[in-house]
């Protein structure tokens, strides 16, 4: 746990030194994630996308922390956005797993 706290710490002062760097930004939000720390991981994730809306892994994690939360007409809709930009930019594997998921979801 306290690799983690600190991994946080590292990516919050990068960030804290290079506020408009999106994977500055990106880097919290997955620490954050990877913590099991929901509220915050979207929080960054979605500041992200703000500043790059066609970032797919970042839709995708959204996506994640929304299920986890609980809130899943919000993940599907993240997983049906994350299955597009999939589409778009030719990723066969991220493709794959969003339309598990949604399949997932319909059940």
């Amino acid at each position: 746990m306290q690799a983690m706290n600190e991994t946080i710490a590292r990516y919050q002062k990068l960030l804290d030194q290079f506020p408009n760097h999106e994977l500055a930004r990106f880097s919290l939000g997955k620490a954050y994630f990877d913590a099991g720390q929901l509220l915050p991981a979207k929080e960054q994730f979605e500041l992200a996308l703000a500043r790059k809306s066609d970032w797919m892994v970042v839709k995708i994690l959204i996506g994640k922390c929304e299920l986890a939360l609980g809130n899943r007409d919000s993940a599907r809709a993240a997983f049906e956005r994350a299955k597009q930009l999939a589409i778009e930019q030719n990723h066969e594997g991220p493709l794959a797993e969003m339309e598990e998921l949604l399949e997932e979801l319909q059940l």
